[in-house]
């Protein structure tokens, strides 16, 4: 018990300051903000219509579009043999209710194949429903995911690595309610099964590879309750303006739904996104601050459930890191961001980035950390929903690595 309450001690002494930063939600989201639309901005969809010579119609503002899309198919890596692999990022947004009022409602669907046994059906969903009177959080699964590990805590050897190969299905599914502006607390419901769970050395075991019991061979379920708290003052996660946003998440996994064994987790997220233009709030000039906190409170949780690097709900943290690379009971992720337009127009922009991580396994938590930096370029692809095209180069200690996405890291 003294345990979790110093956990839950260490949290509030992090995030509690930040949170206090954020000052009044009426003070966050200017009402430029709320009111200016994108003619003037440029994306590749104008760039397109010009050079295919669509007759000019009339300019209509942004209200008047229900729907935004946008698609984009690359190539890119996956962990383990034949690592190469076509991936596709498909990104829709709509408005459910007046764009004053109800924020952009978003789906992410993100596939890929390496045209042989590995694949992933990722599918992410935020719905706002009119008024922001309720939102529903998704989070759906299907891998065939070989992925490096390391074993537990900071002070693992880059070079002592085992490919660990299984199959994974993630079902997540959350509904808050509004309870004042800005605030929203709910409950959900979380699976995780991973199938198949192996070393692709056959002399290796996994078991005595991490020095962990539990979730190391064969397959782990786990089936839990989650209590959900949410402040959210953005008004587009895709692409935020300035804004804040704080996500706490408590886990219980009882054996009665199914759990192999009961455990229990701890989720915190804070983010703070500062303007250092407010004049022009259309113009990227914002220097962003992303920080989680994410632990478990007992010896049961499953190996690949315990918290891991890049292994946050969005799959965004640890750039410029291998994902997984660090495992441990606790985690603790700090990154800072500046994002700037490089035209007026917003169709150019470049970002620098930043970020360091700890674990506790092998060791305690904050006793050694682990760095990550990089940069990279932004094109408007869609400027009605804001989403970009980022193209990120990082690196960290024996590490480098170019990721292409659509949206922002966070």
């Amino acid at each position: 018990m003294l345990k979790v309450f110093a956990r839950l001690t260490l949290s509030l002494f992090f995030f509690l300051p930040i949170a206090v930063f954020a000052q009044t939600a009426s003070s966050i989201i200017p009402d430029s903000v709320k009111k200016q639309d994108t003619i003037h901005q440029r994306d590749l969809i104008d760039i397109a219509k010009s050079l295919v010579r669509i007759p000019s119609q009339k300019m209509k503002t942004e209200k008047d579009k229900k729907l935004y899309f946008s698609f984009l198919p690359f190539g890119g890596n996956v962990p383990g043999g034949n690592g190469r692999a076509l991936i596709t990022s498909t990104t829709a947004g709509t408005y459910l209710g007046s764009r004053e009022t109800t924020y952009e409602s978003t789906a992410n669907f993100a596939p890929y194949w390496n045209l042989g046994s590995r694949f992933g059906l990722p599918l992410h969903t935020s719905v706002w429903l009119p008024g922001n009177t309720y939102t529903v959080q998704g989070d759906i699964r299907f891998l065939r995911y070989p992925q490096y590990t390391w074993g537990l805590g900071n002070n693992t050897d880059d070079d002592h690595r085992t490919l660990v190969d299984y199959n994974y299905v993630r079902f997540y599914q959350s509904v808050l309610k509004r309870i004042r502006p800005y605030l929203f607390a709910g409950v959900g419901y979380d699976l995780d099964f991973h199938s198949g769970i192996h070393s692709d050395e056959q002399s290796t075991d996994l078991k005595q590879f991490t020095g962990y019991n539990n979730g190391t061979a064969g397959s782990s379920f786990s089936s839990g309750i989650t209590f959900n708290l949410l402040y959210d003052t953005r008004n587009n996660a895709v692409n935020p303006l300035p804004g804040a946003y704080t996500n706490i998440i408590y886990r219980v996994n009882p054996t009665f739904l199914g759990s192999n064994n009961y455990w229990t987790s701890l989720y915190v997220d804070v983010r703070k996104y500062v303007p250092l233009n407010p004049a022009k709030p259309l113009q990227q000039n914002t220097i962003a601050f992303w920080s989680y906190f994410w632990t478990t409170f007992n010896g049961n949780v499953p190996y690949l459930d315990l918290p891991s690097i890049g292994w946050d709900p969005n799959n965004r943290s640890g750039r410029g890191m291998d994902q997984n690379r660090y495992k441990g009971r606790s985690l603790f992720y700090f990154e800072t961001e500046y994002r700037r337009d490089i035209t007026e127009n917003g169709l150019l922009g470049f970002v620098v980035f930043t970020s360091v991580n700890s674990v506790s396994g092998s060791g305690s938590l904050f006793t050694s950390w682990h760095p990550a930096a990089g940069t990279g370029l932004r094109v408007k692809f869609n400027k009605g929903s804001g989403t970009n095209i980022g193209i990120d180069y990082g690196f960290s200690k024996g590490y480098n690595a170019i990721s292409l996405n659509l949206g922002e890291a966070f």
